[in-house]
């Protein structure tokens, strides 16, 4: 949404005050954003399901360049603007460049922004239909297709955690993913949070999106990015800090957070390619807000570039714009620390139909194949997690933990809305064929609840994974005996880091962790699925 613009007698005079040579910089303003989601059964055009925001550029084999907002929901309550800390950008030499939609220009070693309240040219009513909460995004797009299968337009959106947005008017989703809620929202807006500087000559309101350019580099928390930045107005009501970086660089600032810098370079190969995969695969994840990644764990953590040493650096220019490819385009290229031992198929861990090239296997050498087969048989589990230390990358310092449950831990876990009071028993309902759990049954003084696939370790965070037994210890209290540490799909980084020490190549631990892929060039089979 663009801030109401001020008059033009007063903007030629901010403009000949602030920069009596009259530059302005030379990027084109973006194109307008597309027509807002909207609820059809509202009357009149201020009725939205979310503001509007305009869609990222897409990242393609011609212009590989991902948007990934280094922050996020940035900016206080209308309400609170008054007493807000200013956003402080600042450059790492040199000076920022900033330019706003209408073409304001100002360059400082040092931006800072003050929060300013907008009053809406008349109220706006957002209404919409809201699923969720979700452990991943991988469970809200499942879901998400339940209301794009009937012709509903569906948002993917995470305020707090993934949600699922719908018009007012949509139909109920059919069947309600489990131990998630339908609920509403609708709110008479008369105001949003904006922008501005104040300078000597006055305050100068800044419209979305405001471009910055920082050719010394833009500090931000603990480091430095190249940019160019923008900064825009999200469909939420707040603003983001996005990075426009080419994907290679964004590589330097992932591989060495995700695997470490020091481990064998076939490794850092095999996690290059699959870093690039998942952002090129990924990059609708947080289009609703206008850009395609986050830079933290709910994507892939990404951080100071600088910090990539030699050894990354060239692990990146090997496997340059290389990405894995199945049937349809670039690969789910999930990965994780441990498997423990055993590999685990896609709908183990999240809502879904089954991925050929994410099937579950003992991962290790052939005698610990022979005597671990898939499906894991109930009765081998606790074998495997006592003395399956022949798997590869056993030495992960998480390869095998125990940890304890009391009731009153879970009843924290859960919360109040699950109404389930205090826990009185743990119940595994189902495993899969990795004797990974399924599903978790809580029961309680005032009722019961099933946690399902990724809702386990959302809500139970302590525990590692999914793959443990569980047995009671005591009055309220339960022993867990696990193995491995993530969802435990794809690539485990602690066996690429042990097959590549025993000498396997790149393509050989790829093809091992995803069979079936081919590795080719960005845009060989199409940039997205």
């Amino acid at each position: 949404m663009s801030l109401r613009p001020p008059v033009l007698a007063r903007l030629l005079l901010v403009m000949a005050l602030l920069f009596p040579t009259g530059c302005r910089a030379d990027q084109s303003p973006l194109p307008p954003p597309p027509p807002p989601a909207s609820d059809a059964s509202a009357p009149g055009p201020a009725t939205l399901m979310h503001w509007p925001v305009a869609r990222p550029a897409p990242l393609t084999a011609a212009n590989p360049v991902l948007w990934v907002a280094l922050a996020a929901r940035l900016g206080p309550a209308p309400g609170e603007v008054p007493t807000a800390q200013p956003l402080r950008l600042r450059s790492s030499s040199g000076l920022l460049t900033l330019m706003d939609a209408n073409g304001l220009r100002f360059q400082a070693p040092e931006l800072v922004l003050h929060w300013r309240r907008e009053v809406l040219a008349q109220p706006t009513t957002l209404r919409r239909r809201v699923l969720g909460p979700f452990a991943s995004f991988e469970s809200a797009e499942q879901a998400a297709g339940l209301w794009r299968a009937v012709g509903v337009e569906a948002a993917i959106a995470r305020p707090r955690d993934w949600e699922v947005w719908a018009p007012a008017g949509a139909p109920d989703p059919a069947p309600l993913p489990d131990g998630v809620r339908l609920t509403g929202l609708q709110r008479v807006v008369a105001e949003r949070v904006g922008l501005e500087l104040r300078r000597a000559q006055g305050v100068v309101a800044l419209a979305s999106p405001i471009r910055i350019g920082a050719p010394g580099g833009l500090l931000w928390k603990q480091g430095a990015y190249a940019g160019p930045f923008q900064l825009l107005a999200d469909a939420h009501g707040g603003w983001s800090l996005v990075e426009q970086v080419p994907l290679e660089r964004y590589l330097e600032g992932v591989v060495p957070h995700e695997i470490g810098a020091g481990v064998p370079a076939a490794a850092l190969e095999a996690q290059a390619v699959l870093a690039r995969t998942w952002a090129v695969r990924n990059q609708h994840r947080f289009v609703v807000d206008g850009y395609h990644l986050c830079a933290d764990t709910q994507c892939q953590v990404y951080s100071d570039p600088r910090h990539a040493g030699a050894a990354v650096r060239q692990a990146i220019a090997a496997t340059r714009l290389a990405v894995l490819m199945g049937a349809d385009g670039p690969i789910h290229a999930v990965y994780h620390a441990s498997n423990g031992g055993v590999s685990a198929a896609y709908p183990e861990a999240w809502n879904g139909a089954p991925v050929p090239y994410l099937t579950p296997f003992p991962d290790g050498p052939a005698p610990f194949q022979a005597r671990f087969p898939v499906p894991l048989a109930a009765t081998a589990l606790p074998t495997l997690l006592r003395d399956g230390q022949a798997a590869w990358g056993a030495d992960h310092p998480v390869f095998r933990w125990q940890r304890q449950l009391t009731a009153a831990q879970i009843a924290a876990a859960l919360g109040p809305e699950r109404g389930v009071g205090q826990p009185t028993a743990l119940k595994v309902l189902a495993r899969g064929p990795s004797g990974r759990v399924l599903a978790l049954e809580v029961q309680g003084s005032e009722g019961r609840t099933v946690l399902r696939l990724d809702a386990i370790r959302r809500t139970l965070r302590s525990l590692p994974s999914t793959l443990f037994t569980l047995q009671p210890a005591g009055a309220g209290v339960w022993r867990l005996v696990g193995g491995g540490f993530g969802h435990g799909a794809g690539l485990s980084q602690a066996g690429a880091i042990d097959l590549a020490g025993r000498g396997w190549s790149t393509r050989r631990i790829l093809a091992h962790y995803y069979p079936g892929t081919t590795l080719q060039p960005l845009g060989a089979g199409g940039d997205s699925p």
